[in-house]
């Protein structure tokens, strides 16, 4: 899958593999590669400084990027999945269970959209219904009996919006998260790897710790369900990704994350092992930070973290 913004790229690339293999047959100059190779590096670097927030969207949902499974198997040492909501239901758009990164032992939550079109189906493309959030809720439940971390990976456009899934109690499910990470006594953080949407999102992200990966996106809604919405036209979308002002930096700047997890030139597509290994210790250095601090100084720090977000003002000074 090629994006149209990276298809300057594409015969630069080409390039650079045809010199790697004269290169590797003895027939070019190892030198003449590393030029061109640098010529490459410094291409996709002028192209990725310039994105509008809604070709990050496109790169955010890019179908090659590494999904959370893929960062679980990289990140952690061992991990067993856990199923269902204890009443008896499971919910596969959510996958949730115990694991050790570094050595600590803690509790793992993420949203899985799929891969093949057979496994995105019967993931509902990572669109939770209220019993994979009550799985959720049982993790962080679990986490506290057992003073584990919790260790949550975000990418899903949003919660199920399907008329059984609020029969079944989407929003109250996604509230009685919210609340459970309020309350947790425990260590929390949370990375949003592709798209964050809505209380989809934030049912799997409200930690002591929120990352972005660079090219993530975190909004209320999608572009094209805003577009909808504003202008009854879903062509506005790329106008209304600007107004959502959806990308890592800035949520960055509106203090709603604490930190930018830097992706591979060109975006975590292009290089997957290099995207799991930044966040592994991105999350490793947050998890240290945290794991010192007193159960009542976590829960004030992170009262603290939410109140002070937003901005509020009286209209006519009244």
């Amino acid at each position: 899958m090629v994006l149209e913004f990276e298809k300057p790229l594409l015969e630069l690339e080409r390039r650079v593999e045809a010199l790697r293999a004269r290169v590797e047959a003895g027939n070019a100059s190892p030198r003449a590669l590393k030029r061109l190779e640098k010529r490459l590096e410094h291409q996709r670097r002028k192209v990725f400084s310039k994105l509008s927030r809604w070709q990050r969207v496109q790169l955010a949902r890019h179908m090659d990027r590494p999904h959370s499974l893929d960062y679980l198997r990289g990140m952690l040492e061992e991990f067993v999945e856990l199923h269902g909501d204890r009443m008896g239901h499971e919910d596969a758009a959510v996958v949730a269970g115990l694991g050790r990164l570094s050595g600590v032992p803690l509790v793992v939550l993420a949203h899985e959209k799929g891969r093949s079109l057979s496994q995105r189906r019967e993931r509902n493309f990572g669109m939770p219904h209220p019993e994979g959030n009550r799985k959720a809720l049982r993790m962080i439940q679990l986490a506290r009996r057992f003073s584990r971390p919790i260790l949550s990976l975000v990418d899903t456009p949003g919660a199920y919006p399907g008329v059984g899934a609020e029969a079944r109690g989407q929003a109250s499910a996604i509230a009685a998260n919210l609340l459970a990470w309020a309350e947790a006594d425990v260590p929390t953080v949370a990375v949003i790897i592709g798209e964050g949407g809505s209380g989809g999102a934030l049912a799997l992200a409200m930690a002591d710790r929120v990352l972005m990966m660079e090219h993530a996106v975190y909004s209320v809604i999608s572009p094209e369900g805003c577009a909808a919405i504003l202008w009854r036209n879903g062509e506005k979308r790329q106008e209304a990704a600007e107004a959502l002002r959806l990308s890592a930096r800035d949520a960055l700047e509106l203090g709603l994350i604490d930190e930018v997890v830097e992706e591979p030139a060109g975006g975590a597509h292009r290089d997957p092992s290099k995207a799991v290994e930044a966040v592994r210790d991105a999350c490793i250095r947050h998890l240290r930070d945290l794991l010192p601090l007193a159960p009542d100084d976590l829960r004030q720090k992170r009262y603290e973290k939410y109140r002070a977000m937003g901005v509020f003002g009286i209209e006519g000074g009244r």
